[in-house]
C-alpha cells in the first residue's frame, strides 16, 4: 500500500511537469476514469479485494470485465461497496456462439449494458472468410443481446486490416453488420499497430464506436498484421507515438462516453498511475 502512495504522489509530480502548452484551457477528458480488468489480471487471481482496493484508490470509478473466478454478483457486490460501476464486460467468440443467453445473463448480473468480443477465431491471417462468418455470429448473438438490453460491441485487434475490395477486412465487418444488434470497441494501442487510423475511423464510421481502451505504442515499434506485439511496448499514456488529445477530441465528438485504461505492460503499478495523471493533465 506505500508503494501505490509513494506512486501517486510521483504522479502528482509527473502531473505537474506537464508541457506548459497542456495546462491552459479546459480539461480534455470529461468522462468517468476506466480500467480494463485484464489490466491487472496477475493480481486479480491472487486477491480479488486487495486489487479492487488498489483499484479504487487509483481513482477509478469504472471497470470492464470481472476480477478472479468469482461469481458475477458477488464481483457486482465488491466493486459496488467501492463505488465502481462495471458498464461492459467481455465474452469470448465461441461463448457468444453457442450461449448467446449466458452471456446476456451474466452481463445482466453485473449490471452491465455493453458486451465486448476482442477475438475473431482466425489461422495465419484474417480472411474474408472468417469475416463473413464473424459478420453472421455476431449479428446473431447481438440480436439476442439486444433483446436482453445489451449492445454488443467487436473489439478490433488489428489484424483486420487486410486490404478487401476498396477498404480493409475491418470496413467490410463494419458495413455488414446490422447496426441494430453490433457496435464496436476502439482499441487505440491496435488500431493503430495494424496500419489503421484511430481519428479517421471514428470520423468515417461515427457513433458504431460505443467503448474505447485507452493505451500507448512504445515509438519505433515494428507494426505488422498479426494482432500481438511484446508487451513491454504498452506504454504510459503521453509518452508513446499514438496520439491521445485527437483521439479524444474526435471520440467526444461522436459520443463515447465510456473509456478504459489498457495497460498489458509487466509494469501496472508504475504506469497506470502515469497514464491517470497524463489524462487529468491534458487540456483542450
Amino acid at each position: 500500500m506505500k508503494k501505490i502512495t509513494t506512486l501517486l504522489l510521483l504522479s502528482v509530480v509527473l502531473f505537474q511537469h506537464l508541457p506548459a502548452f497542456a495546462q491552459n484551457g479546459k480539461p480534455l477528458y470529461t468522462a468517468p476514469l476506466g480500467v480494463e480488468s485484464y489490466t491487472f489480471r496477475k493480481s486479480f487471481p491472487v486477491d480479488v479485494v486487495k486489487t479492487l482496493d488498489t483499484i479504487q484508490m487509483m481513482g477509478f470509478t469504472e471497470i470492464e470485465g470481472t476480477g478472479g473466478n468469482l461469481p458475477p454478483a458477488e464481483f457486482k457486490k465488491l466493486c459496488a461497496a467501492r463505488a465502481i460501476s462495471i458498464p461492459a464486460t467481455g465474452a469470448d467468440y465461441n461463448e457468444l456462439v453457442k450461449s448467446p443467453e449466458a452471456v446476456a445473463e451474466t452481463a445482466k448480473i453485473l449490471g452491465a449494458k455493453y458486451v465486448m468480443c476482442a477475438w475473431i477465431p482466425h489461422k495465419a491471417a484474417l480472411t474474408i472468410e472468417d469475416a463473413k462468418k464473424a459478420v453472421d455470429d455476431f449479428n446473431t448473438a447481438g440480436k439476442l443481446l439486444k433483446e436482453k438490453g445489451i449492445t454488443l460491441c467487436y473489439h478490433a485487434h488489428g489484424y483486420e486490416f487486410q486490404p478487401y475490395e476498396d477498404g480493409t477486412l475491418l470496413d467490410y465487418i463494419i458495413k455488414n453488420t446490422n447496426p441494430q444488434f453490433v457496435s464496436f470497441e476502439m482499441d487505440i494501442l491496435w488500431i493503430h499497430f495494424g496500419g489503421g487510423d484511430p481519428m479517421a475511423l471514428m470520423k468515417k464510421y461515427g457513433n458504431r464506436w460505443k467503448l474505447m481502451h485507452l493505451k500507448d505504442l512504445r515509438t519505433g515499434t515494428k507494426k505488422d498484421l498479426s494482432g500481438g506485439t511484446s508487451q513491454e511496448n504498452d506504454v504510459p499514456l503521453g509518452t508513446g507515438e499514438i496520439d491521445i488529445p485527437g483521439i479524444l477530441k474526435e471520440a467526444k465528438k461522436i459520443g463515447i462516453k465510456h473509456y478504459f485504461i489498457e495497460d498489458e505492460s509487466a509494469h501496472v503499478r508504475q504506469q497506470v498511475p502515469q497514464s491517470i495523471a497524463y489524462l487529468k493533465g491534458l487540456k483542450g
